[in-house]
């Protein structure tokens, strides 16, 4: 198996994250908070090995979108080596929140 890649969160995507995770306290129970955090785990574990598993943009070149559940997606990019997480989105939303 080859070399995990260093995945990093922008500022942008944590408050993505932070925000789906406070609606998830005040709307839903504290096993969807956990669900919903898993499922950031494991999305990172699987993009360390396979950065071009998810497709790319037709819009915007090297953006990629993970849809790791079918409420949440994540926008990362994979430069130099690197996996850089730019954005997550509800999708019960139009866009991602900044």
């Amino acid at each position: 198996m080859s070399k995990p890649i260093p995945v990093k969160w922008t500022v942008r995507s944590l408050r993505n994250a932070n925000s789906i995770s406070e609606y998830l306290h005040r709307k839903f129970s504290k096993k969807q908070v956990k669900e919903f955090e898993n499922i950031l785990k494991e999305f990172e574990k699987t993009v360390t090995f396979f950065p071009h598993l998810y497709p790319e943009s037709e819009h915007r070149s090297n953006l990629r979108k993970a849809v790791v559940h079918k409420y949440t997606s994540i926008f990362y990019v994979y430069k130099n080596g690197e996996v850089t997480v730019v954005a997550m989105q509800d999708n019960r939303q139009e866009k991602p929140s900044d």
